[in-house]
Order: C-alpha cells, then structure tokens, then sequence
C-alpha cells in the first residue's frame, strides 16, 4: 500500500535537510530518500561514506534507484565528504542542526519546539554519530523506546522523527 503526503511544503513552518552519516546499506539511503520525498525535505546531504544516488562516474546506482523508487531523481542531493564542514556551513546558512541518536544529553524528540530551517543528522546503523559530530550540533533528539530493542531502523526512525518534527 502506498501512502501519499497530503499537507502542502508552503503549509509548513519549517524548512528541513537530511545528513545521512556514513550509512552503510544502499536500502537505507534509497528508503530514506523515499520518506524524505514524502516529507518534502528540501536536499539530503550524503555526508562520509554514505552512498549516493550515482557512483563516482555519475553512474546511476540501480541499488539504491530500486529502493528509492525515483526519489533519488526528485530530492535534490549532495555529496559531502567532510561532516564538520558541512555542518559549519549549515549553520551559517541558518540552519538549527538537530542530531537524532541515543546519547546521554539526547531530549524527547516529541518535547522539541522548532521554527525557521532544521538539518536532521541520522547515522551509522551500528556505530551512530560520532562524539565529535554530536559536540558541534545544536540539539541531540531520541526516540523514546518501549520494546526491549534499544532502537530502530535508521531509515524507520528517519521517517519517525521526520514526520513527527515536520507536523505531519
């Protein structure tokens, strides 16, 4: 069953970006595109390692087209190797940069009030955001969980968090 976004980008009170740090599976990266076309996410950044929609002879990825289902082709997307960089220039751009992870400092993702332009970090699916990374950002968020797993999917806890900050 498909799921189509119903609310309009100009409705909204945000303007929002995607970091996807050093993600590992193609799945990911091509699901992740998909829930941020449905979010309507401004650009996804595909910061480290993480893979792009075309290879380094700007060949498209059949990998991650087949999961993304031709998001890939309708989120603006850019390589960023360098993560500090990146974020410095975010936030001289205005961005509020928002770090989803479990981490001591981390806040209620649902208890934060946000307005004006928000960049989402989301991480390596075993290693998460470095320490580094999570010292030069704004806010850490996590997603309360109830079960006796201790988290989710990225690209599922992307989709989570990205709805529930965007008021969809």
């Amino acid at each position: 069953m498909r799921y189509h976004a119903a609310m309009s980008k100009k409705t909204r009170r945000l303007e929002a970006v995607l970091v996807l740090v050093d993600i590992r599976s193609v799945h990911n990266v091509g699901a992740i595109f998909r829930t941020a076309d449905a979010a309507g996410v401004e650009k996804i950044f595909c910061a480290g390692y993480t893979p792009t929609p075309t290879d380094r002879f700007g060949r498209v990825r059949a990998d991650i087209k087949k999961t993304a289902l031709g998001a890939e082709e309708s989120v603006p997307w850019e390589a960023a190797p360098r993560i500090g960089t990146l974020i410095k220039r975010l936030k001289k751009e205005g961005y509020t940069i928002l770090v989803l992870e479990q981490d001591p400092r981390a806040v209620d993702y649902k208890k934060i009030k946000l307005k004006g332009k928000v960049a989402l970090l989301v991480g390596n699916e075993t290693e998460g955001i470095p320490g580094k990374v999570l010292d030069i950002c704004d806010t850490i968020i996590e997603i309360p969980m109830a079960g006796k797993k201790e988290s989710l999917n990225v690209s599922v806890a992307t989709g989570v968090a990205l709805f529930r900050i965007l008021g969809i």
